[in-house]
This record gives structure tokens, sequence and C-alpha cells, in this order.
């Protein structure tokens, strides 16, 4: 059975420059998360790691153990060895607690903040900048777009 060739209509136009938008910004993340393992000296799990961290500190959330394993979806086992990798290479500290003395979060150093920001900070600069041409009724859109984009690719456990 043959299928009958349809012309794209305007919409479908509109949805594949929108999908291969998406596919350039992917394409870009991924050089740019290259480019972060190679000057950082480090794998794609400890920079994701380290990603992690920076978002959850910026919005003032502390970070377990278990929060990094399961934003990683990696075991228990990966996750001792990246906290311990980390914490050698001078990244991060296990520090107790703030409200349950018997677990531990895990906290940025200094310097790995001031490393991360040196490779990263001149494009989230970039990025916060273009936010400054749309309005908040815009900016609403597109956070919602990405939110539900993210869902359809990495769907939630």
């Amino acid at each position: 059975m043959s299928q009958r060739w349809e012309p794209l209509t305007p919409r479908d136009h509109s949805v594949m420059g929108v999908l291969r938008a998406i596919q350039a910004v992917s394409d870009a993340m991924d050089r740019m998360h290259s480019g972060m393992k190679g000057d950082m000296d480090m794998n794609a799990t400890d920079v994701a790691a380290l990603r992690m961290l920076i978002m959850r500190e910026q919005r003032g959330q502390i970070v377990s153990p278990h929060d990094l394993a399961e934003h990683l979806r990696i075991s228990t086992a990966s996750t001792t060895k990246l906290l311990d990798r980390l914490t050698v290479s001078g990244h991060l500290e296990r520090r107790p607690h703030p409200h349950d003395r018997r677990a531990r979060v895990v906290v940025l150093t200094q310097a790995s903040r001031d490393d991360f920001y040196k490779h990263f900070g001149a494009r989230l600069r970039g990025m916060r900048g273009i936010t400054e041409g749309y309005d908040d009724d815009e900016l609403a859109v597109v956070t919602r777009f990405l939110g539900e984009l993210s869902a359809v690719i990495d769907p939630p456990e």
C-alpha cells in the first residue's frame, strides 16, 4: 500500500522549525558539556553532578547523596564512588544534615564553584541575557514548553 504524499501545512513547518531548534540546542549543550568535561578533566557524570549541585544551591535546596543518585539515575555504589572521587579532587564536601544528625548532605567547595563558573559563567550570563528580550507571559510559555519537553524526553520514573 503506497502512502500518498501531502504537502506540508504552515503548522507542519512551524512544528518542524521548533524540532530543528530543539536539536540545535541539544547539540550546543552536548558540545558545551563535552568542552567542560575536557577543561575540568572530569567525566560526564562528574560534570552532571556539579551542575545539579549548582542548580539546587541556587534554589536554596540541600542535596543528600540519595538525591544525587536519584537525579543521576545511578546506584548507591556508583554514588559512593562519585562522591569519593569528587571529595578527593576537592570539588565537594560531605557535611552533617542541618536538621537530621544521622544524615549527610553534599556541598560544593568554593574552589569547585569558582571552577564551574569559570567554565560556565559566560554562557550562563548569555542565556540569562536572552531572557531579557521576553516579557513575563512569554517566559511562562517557554518555561511550560521546556518543562513538558523535558518530561517527554526524560520521563520521571
